[in-house]
């Protein structure tokens, strides 16, 4: 029998851990993600994937606007000895933490103390690194700078991109901490303190970090393709005439030292090939 938890997190990377803890036998006493926000053109008011795959599941599911006292008093009715966090999107107060006996576990999708952070994996990716991993943390209020209670690593592929590295790191962090918790909940695991010596960070990602140089260094290029394939996404601007468009990558290609744009959207066209492009006479800017 499985202590109670509860669930916090927001975007697929949590539904799809949460599945994978659901398949293991670890189903939370409810899942607590962010409130519904605008999403598309039409900025429609949109759920959260880890709320609608909840729901299906009829797991009881909490959106609050923000965590104060009020809320952390509410969430002692559920009884549970320790919390799971995956990509939950808010910074969480030490009241919150200090709120669970067992405390607080989180995946983190890097070898910590290497990539705090909010992007980790794409970190990795655009600094040419060759092997990554997760991590499961016991939180602290620091961010990312919980006892490490159990690490794995993996190599990266020279062709993976953001969206293959995650969806295989995903799976690695649920199996992982799925295999941890029956220690964790006898109260047999032990953290090990992060070196805060070595700790490197990693931000939120702007758009505009996405912009390629195709005169410039063809494997950061790649590497930033690489990155940002999944999100923002990586462009360059052509030039035809009096005319300058931006050209979105949808897939590319690193040879022989070049990187080579493959399928490509110019500015309010379809998909096509780089190589259509310039054909019609378009020259990279």
């Amino acid at each position: 029998m499985h202590k109670p938890f509860l669930f916090f997190g927001t975007p697929y990377v949590a539904r799809d851990t949460l599945a994978g803890l659901m398949e293991r036998g670890y189903r939370p006493e409810v899942v607590i993600t962010s409130p519904d926000a605008p999403s598309g053109r039409g900025l429609t008011l949109t759920p959260s994937e880890a709320k609608v795959w909840a729901l299906e599941q009829n797991l009881p599911v909490l959106a609050p606007e923000r965590i104060n006292r009020a809320l952390i008093e509410s969430l002692a009715q559920y009884g549970a000895e320790y919390a799971i966090v995956v990509a939950y999107g808010k910074i969480l107060p030490q009241s919150l933490i200090d709120a669970f006996p067992l405390g607080i576990l989180n995946i983190h999708y890097s070898l910590l103390p290497k990539y705090r952070g909010a992007s980790p994996v794409e970190a990795a990716l655009l600094n040419a690194e060759t092997v990554t991993g997760v991590t499961i943390q016991k939180m602290a209020f620091e961010l990312d700078s919980g006892d490490i209670v159990a690490m794995k690593e993996t190599l990266i592929g020279p062709e993976e991109t953001t969206r293959e590295l995650r969806t295989r790191l995903i799976a690695m962090g649920t199996e992982l901490l799925a295999d941890t918790l029956p220690a964790f909940e006898s109260g047999a695991v032990t953290g090990v303190p992060q070196d805060a010596s070595q700790a490197t960070f990693c931000g939120r990602i702007n758009k505009s970090e996405g912009e390629l140089a195709l005169s410039g260094d063809p494997k950061r290029n790649w590497n930033k393709y690489r990155a940002y394939a999944e999100s923002p996404g990586t462009y360059f601007f052509v030039t035809k005439e009096a005319k300058r468009l931006r050209v979105k990558v949808r897939t590319a290609a690193f040879e022989n030292g070049t990187f080579i744009p493959k399928r490509v959207v110019l500015e309010g066209k379809a998909e096509t090939d780089f190589a259509e492009l310039t054909k019609a006479g378009w020259t990279p800017a």
